[in-house]
């Protein structure tokens, strides 16, 4: 494992520009509104052929009660116990301010090492700030601006030795390590299953990451909409590996006014667009509500496995009642996928929480179903005997000819036949339904298209 860097300092330094830069990617969001980082994000950075894990931290407050701000800054602190050094941030173009010394103070308290960074020196209006970084007492400060990319060797050459040390220790930290094992040294690691946790703020998605991981790597707390990026944690269970992915909670698109929101919003869409599998978190007291059915169309849009976990359970005041009403509205608003997969839990007690694995599992495989060629077509050809396709245009009868499986991820299929656009689209439900029942597709998006053509393979031997 590389070794291990987290980002501090106060708010609005620059924190989550510098972050995105080493990792190469914007994956956290960055505004001018101080205190948009509020969990620790984790991501896998490179410089300049050095690789290691990076942890963005929310900015430091001077807070020890029990406030929004105290459990961020307790986050932060966590990221630094498991930091083999820290990058403690000032902006050079405000300079030195009291807040920026009294963390430099908490910080020699500490046994992680930093190296201090004068972000934003790009230009003259970083110089006053950088001198005054001297009388921090840290050494050389770092002079880069992340936003633009200055000053990125010479962080290089500050973190080198660390990388050193971790080498030393048998971590993999330089991209030759990996060039150096020779083909077929050993089978390849299987990668990592992404589960998103979705829902409407307030649910419950980040406690019940924390319950999955037995730890509180989460922020939560009685405050709406605490989780604003999409954060990411790998963790290994059961001898697999996985990405949970907390995600800020999606309100109706006419309520998000607020330009924070607003990348919250698309942070959790785009979460949803690289997931495998995705847990759309329901409150027991609201299944299925207008919103959670617009997040389950998107999640089925965008061909993911989705499965629902109905949180706050042992809350419920009336469970039958409440599992009849989320069945009414699975069948009459989402038909075009049924057999969602359905789990009742609470993640502040662990009731249920033992399903929720065993059902991501059984969606994923389910998603990568792959369908042998001449099962495919011994179905097709039952499903015509039992309900022909209808007549087309002119009374001559739309002919099916041959199916193929395209790609899993979702099951996508394509069937050649003859004047496909005239089939109607209440036939297509009933092959798609036909392929659920058949195959055991259940809970997942099945695309199937259809091309006009004889059977490609008739010729083949």
């Amino acid at each position: 494992m590389p070794f291990t860097i987290a980002i501090i300092g106060r708010p609005n330094v620059g924190k989550s520009t510098l972050f995105n830069r080493l990792v190469g990617k914007r994956l956290a969001i960055v505004d001018d509104t101080p205190g948009v980082t509020r969990d620790r994000r984790e991501g896998e950075g490179k410089l300049a052929g050095m690789k290691f894990r990076i942890i963005d931290t929310a900015g430091l407050e001077d807070v020890t009660d029990n406030s929004l701000e105290a459990r961020m800054r307790a986050q932060t602190e966590r990221a630094l116990d498991e930091a083999d050094v820290a990058l403690m941030v000032i902006d050079a173009r405000v300079g030195v301010t009291p807040m920026d010394q009294h963390f430099v103070d908490w910080m020699r308290s500490h046994r992680t090492p930093a190296i201090l960074v004068a972000n934003k020196c790009e230009g003259r209006g970083g110089e006053a700030g950088l001198l005054e970084a001297y009388s921090l007492g840290m050494g050389d400060p770092v002079s880069l601006s992340a936003e633009h990319g200055l000053g990125l060797s010479e962080l290089y050459d500050r973190l080198e030795p660390y990388a050193e040390l971790a080498a030393a220790e048998g971590a993999s930290v330089y991209e030759q390590d990996d060039a150096d094992l020779e083909d077929g040294d050993g089978p390849a690691e299987p990668k990592a299953l992404q589960l998103a946790i979705v829902g409407r703020p307030n649910v419950g998605k980040s406690t019940m990451i924390n319950r999955l991981l037995g730890e509180d790597r989460m922020l939560t707390g009685p405050e709406a909409g605490i989780t604003r990026d999409a954060i990411s944690v790998m963790w290994r269970h059961g001898g697999r590996d996985y990405r949970l992915i907390d995600t800020a909670g999606l309100r109706r698109r006419a309520r998000v006014t607020d330009k924070l929101e607003y990348l919250s919003t698309r942070d959790t869409q785009r979460a949803v667009r690289f997931a495998h599998v995705v847990v759309l978190v329901l409150d027991a007291d609201a299944v299925l509500e207008k919103q959670d059915l617009t997040i389950a169309r998107q999640v089925i849009e965008e061909g993911r496995a989705l499965m629902i976990a109905v949180n706050k359970w042992d809350a419920a005041a009336d469970r039958r009642e409440t599992i009849q009403r989320l069945s009414d509205r699975l069948q009459t608003s989402l038909p075009q996928v049924r057999g969602i997969p359905v789990i009742t839990c609470s993640a502040l007690t662990g009731q249920g929480m033992d399903k929720l694995l065993p059902a991501v599992t059984k969606a994923y495989d389910t998603w990568n179903s792959r369908i042998g060629t001449g099962d495919l077509n011994r179905w097709l050809m039952a499903m015509q005997e039992a309900h022909p396709p209808p007549m087309g245009k002119g009374g001559k009868r739309i002919r099916l000819r041959y199916a193929t499986q395209a790609k899993t991820r979702p099951p996508t299929f394509i069937v050649f036949c003859s004047r496909a656009a005239e089939l109607p689209d209440s036939y297509t439900r009933y092959l798609v339904n036909g392929l659920r029942d058949s195959f055991g597709l259940d809970g997942v998006p099945i695309r199937l298209i259809f091309r006009k053509g004889d059977n490609p393979y008739a010729d083949k031997g």
